[in-house]
């Protein structure tokens, strides 16, 4: 036999053999029970946002007729019983008004006397209407009977006595016919009527739990002030003793409350605390009070009137005051001028709405704030409007150096720019020259008490930078500090102390104060005093003074940031409600393009301003040079501005000149002195030939 063995199946290559892998089946879905998939969509379906709208809006109206049934109800309860008087009464005791109790008392006395003669009167009424009815039915059949008679006498027919008599037994009749006709569905729509009057109550009154309202009244917004709202919210001021008694005096806690009236965009009240609760305890809660009305804390504010223990409450509607207000009438009115002594600048709105106005005659002036809340814009505003008087003279000294002023430049006597010591040293010598100035009209004042000056104000926009100037003169007097010393504390003091009575005024602008970059002699001693949003109470105090900020002034509640332009002025120079020390002004804002636009304006006016930048102070002089500079492009100037520009342009070198020192200069250039008007004149062409004839006659010196 062969030992070759013949496989019957190939041994197949193990590397080409495909390993099968073998995946079970998948586990069967888990079935969720139906009862589970039900309950999952009835909770769906139960706490859907519509769902909960819907079943708010069925209660609500539904609650509305209860709520109108008990408001009805209670009305008339009240006007059949002295229930009224008596809440009355305890209104007034605990408000502690002894008089107002007694006064009530006696109105109660007298209405339940005239209820008493009412219900003895129905006693006799049967008997007085049957006999009323008796009478009227025998007097109206004998008048139909004597009527039918005429007309049977007139148609000589017997029959037409009764006429008139069945007629109106035929319209009666009728009557009843309708009635009988009426009185059933009548009587089956009268309950449907008679709840859609409850609705109508309800629903005017908002008789409904605070669940059921809408979305937006339940987060207040938009909720009107009603006296119901404001005792409420005073009631849960947390004053305990505030909070009883408003509990004393029953529904009728707003007895507290004046009138609610319109003012501006919200509304105003008085509240006549009860004895016992003091305004400051309202004031120190402002936040709380304004929570509880559903307005922010800045859309309520708090001023104490005169009359005692009352606190005047400002609301505004809800989101209102953080709608821009309308521009400048400096910006609409391009025909607008202004007169200083009697005029009014337009600065902006108060909180009602109505037009605040400013008047700038004798006053000083000092705007303060954080940085970045509009300090510069508002100053600025007040100037572009004294701008249009013509008879005004700027002196200004911008130590911001922004460029915020530019637009002054020609219509300014000096303009000042810039941050540095050297711009303080230039501001300091520009505020002693108004002090020369003032100096100088006293004395004139003296001679001549009739004698009246042209306004001249001075400027100095971030004055807490010279307050803050670490700088000495040669003296070693420094030019910053609060010290009496200082230089320039020293000027602005004596400006405010003596400038007012000869039209010589400062006006200063500064940020964040402090005993140092604000000292005290100086903000006491402007007359418009003005904040925008600060950061205490400590530094409210300083910018107004203590009495405005007793008096409910809070520009430290000023929201930084959001409101830009929003201040609070305290002033004899704006018109502020009676009893109140301060007053909340939301400011124009004025651009820097509609700002050179007035200014234009203001340039026309005048002859021509040639304004005076720094110059250095070591330099040598050149007199009949510096006329020139000063005349600018006018053609003629009085002898006495020249001496002023002069003054101006350098304090050292021309700070102590006369009449006879320009004359001196003048008479060794060949200028002979000219009148205008009667005013002795310096012509600018007279100078410009006196110095080519200089010039000429130096080069011919020099070629000789």
């Amino acid at each position: 036999m062969s030992d070759n063995v013949v496989h019957l199946h190939k041994t197949p290559d193990p590397s080409a053999v495909t390993t099968l892998t073998v995946v079970p089946d998948p586990a069967p879905p888990t079935l969720v029970p139906l009862w589970v998939r039900s309950g999952r969509a009835v909770k769906t379906a139960v706490t859907h946002d519509n769902t909960k709208t819907a079943a708010r809006a069925v209660a609500r109206h539904g609650l509305y007729v209860v709520g109108g049934a008990r408001i009805v109800g209670r009305r008339t309860w009240d006007g059949k019983t002295a229930a009224r008087y008596e809440r009355f009464m305890r209104a007034a005791e605990a408000a502690g008004n002894m008089d107002a109790a007694m006064e009530w008392e006696e109105r109660a006395q007298r209405y339940r006397d005239a209820r008493h003669r009412r219900r003895m009167d129905l006693l006799h009424s049967p008997l007085d209407a049957a006999k009323g009815l008796a009478v009227g039915t025998g007097t109206g059949i004998g008048s139909l009977v004597a009527l039918g008679v005429v007309m049977a006498i007139a148609t000589k027919d017997v029959t037409d006595v009764v006429t008139p008599l069945m007629a109106v037994v035929k319209f009666i009749n009728l009557l009843i016919w309708i009635v009988s006709v009426v009185w059933g569905p009548l009587v089956s729509l009268g309950p449907f009527l008679a709840l859609l009057a409850l609705w109508a109550v309800g629903s005017k009154q908002q008789a409904a739990p605070q669940w059921a309202m809408p979305a937006h009244v339940r987060n207040g917004e938009g909720e009107p002030i009603t006296p119901s709202i404001v005792v409420k919210a005073l009631r849960d001021l947390g004053v305990p003793a505030l909070r009883n008694a408003i509990k004393d005096m029953g529904d009728a806690g707003a007895s507290m409350l004046s009138p609610i009236v319109i003012a501006g965009c919200g509304v105003e009240v008085d509240v006549t605390l009860p004895s016992g609760v003091s305004t400051v305890e309202v004031q120190q809660r402002r936040r709380k009070l304004a929570e509880n009305l559903s307005r922010h804390e800045h859309e309520v504010f708090i001023t104490i009137p005169q009359a005692a223990r009352t606190v005047r409450l400002w609301v505004a509607d809800s989101g209102a005051l953080d709608e821009p207000i309308g521009p400048s009438p400096l910006v609409t009115d391009d025909t607008m001028t202004a007169d200083y002594a009697k005029g009014r600048a337009p600065w902006g709105q108060d909180l009602r709405g109505d037009a605040a106005a400013l008047s700038l005659y004798q006053r000083h002036l000092l705007i303060t704030g954080l940085s970045n809340q509009g300090k510069t814009a508002a100053l600025r505003s007040l100037a572009l409007w004294a701008s249009l008087d013509r008879r005004v003279e700027f002196r200004i000294a911008d130590l911001k150096g922004a460029g915020d002023w530019a637009m002054f430049d020609g219509l300014a006597t000096v303009l000042i720019q810039g941050p540095t010591d050297e711009h303080v040293i230039e501001a300091t010598e520009m505020v002693e020259g108004l002090v020369e100035e003032m100096n100088r009209r006293i004395a004139a004042r003296q001679a001549d008490p009739s004698m009246v000056f042209e306004p001249l104000i001075g400027i100095v926009d971030e004055a807490q930078v010279a307050f803050m100037c670490p700088a000495v003169d040669d003296d070693k007097r420094p030019y910053g500090g609060s010290k009496a010393t200082s230089r320039y504390f020293m000027a602005v003091r004596k400006v405010h102390n003596q400038g007012r009575v000869v039209d010589v005024l400062m006006y200063e602008g500064t940020q964040d104060p402090t005993d140092q970059n604000l000292p005290k002699l100086v903000r006491e001693g402007a007359h418009t005093r003005a904040s925008l949003a600060l950061g205490t109470e400590a530094q409210a105090v300083m910018a107004l003074g203590e009495k405005a900020v007793n008096g409910g002034a809070a520009p430290h509640l000023l929201r930084q940031g959001l409101d830009k332009g929003t201040l609070v002025v305290a002033s004899d120079g704006i018109e502020i409600p009676k009893g109140q020390s301060s007053i909340t002004v939301r400011t124009h804002f004025i651009g820097d393009d509609d700002a050179k636009a007035i200014t234009a304006r203001a340039k026309a006016l005048r002859a021509g301003v040639t304004t005076l930048h720094a110059v250095k102070r070591d330099e040598e002089r050149d007199p009949l040079a510096d006329i020139a500079a000063v005349l600018g492009d006018e053609k003629r100037v009085f002898t006495q501005d020249v001496i002023k520009r002069l003054a101006l342009l350098n304090e050292d070198a021309y700070g102590r000149w006369s009449f006879g020192d320009l004359t001196r200069v003048l008479d060794a250039a060949g200028i002979e002195p000219k009148k205008s008007h009667g005013r002795m004149v310096v012509r600018a062409e007279d100078v410009t030939r006196a110095l080519a004839d200089r010039d000429t006659d130096g080069s011919a010196s020099a070629d000789e």
